[in-house]
């Protein structure tokens, strides 16, 4: 996992310069899209082919997308292929998108929830979170029915567990010590 991060970080430094001079959303979301494209093992088992050519490979990519590619990110997907860099993409996409977040001052927080969160709530949930934090945060609610009930919030390295589960664990170890 390191040796993409590794790889991926150059690819991603590059990516952030070019696209912070156009639009940064739009190229998110195109590479985010070729990411997703990128995760499938058909696909990279097609592009590790030796009787495949890189213009296929970049054809069957651009395809999968179904997105007009704007014409840096179409540069950017061929020197992936042709440098045989297709399995580091996703990495590469996580890091630029990193480093978009960090220079408008957003954080992800995922938010893992027992039960759906009502859009009036997430906005409630969200502005909590924000002063916990000390940032602002871009959310993705997941449902996670083993909670029980409560949530797990993750931003970045930091983790708040406020979870029936946890809860349970932390009574658990108390108990047994």
């Amino acid at each position: 996992m390191a040796e993409l991060a590794t790889i991926a970080r150059p690819y991603a430094e590059a990516l952030f310069q070019v696209a912070s001079s156009q639009d940064v959303k739009a190229w998110a979301e195109q590479l985010a899209a070729l990411a997703l494209v990128a995760q499938d093992s058909q696909l990279r088992q097609f592009a590790e082919d030796p009787k495949v050519d890189t213009e296929q490979v970049f054809q069957v990519m651009a395809a999968a997308a179904k997105l007009q590619l704007l014409p840096g990110v179409q540069n950017f997907l061929r020197e992936v292929v042709t440098n045989g860099r297709l399995a580091a993409l996703p990495a590469m996409v996580q890091q630029f998108h990193d480093l978009a977040n960090a220079a408008s001052g957003v954080a992800d927080a995922h938010i893992f929830s027992a039960f759906p969160i009502e859009p009036a709530q997430l906005a409630e949930v969200v502005a909590t979170l924000e002063k916990r934090f000390g940032r602002k945060l871009q959310a993705n609610v997941e449902l996670e029915p083993g909670l029980i009930g409560g949530i797990r919030v993750v931003v970045g390295d930091e983790v708040l567990d406020t979870s029936v589960k946890a809860r349970l664990e932390r009574m658990k170890v108390a108990l047994t010590t």
